[in-house]
């Protein structure tokens, strides 16, 4: 079952269409993109999941194992290797 898309209008004004609850706007979230790190890795809801836990270098996400990270809403296994290989190339792994 396919639920039917939306137009939705952003704070800034960006017209989009959405058929989820979700309410980020495409393209803030291509504006708010870090060009360089670990999070620029990651798809758009990954990124937001980390911020929101306030997880923003490798050290803070090293201090997690790999399952309390997939259980934060927009994180999905497609991640872990990117998240995995950021936090190897800094000597760095998941908690225990």
């Amino acid at each position: 079952m396919t639920m039917e898309k939306s137009l939705r209008v952003c704070n800034k004004g960006h017209k989009y269409y959405k058929s989820s609850d979700c309410p980020s706007c495409p393209t803030c979230d291509k504006e708010n993109k870090p060009e360089s790190g670990f999070l620029s890795k990651l798809s758009s809801p990954a990124r937001k999941a980390l911020l929101h836990e306030g997880i923003d270098t490798l050290q803070k996400l090293s201090k997690y194992t790999e399952k309390e990270i997939l259980k934060f809403h927009g994180i999905g296994p497609a991640s872990l290797p990117i998240m995995r290989t950021s936090l190897e190339e800094e000597g760095l792994s998941f908690k225990g």
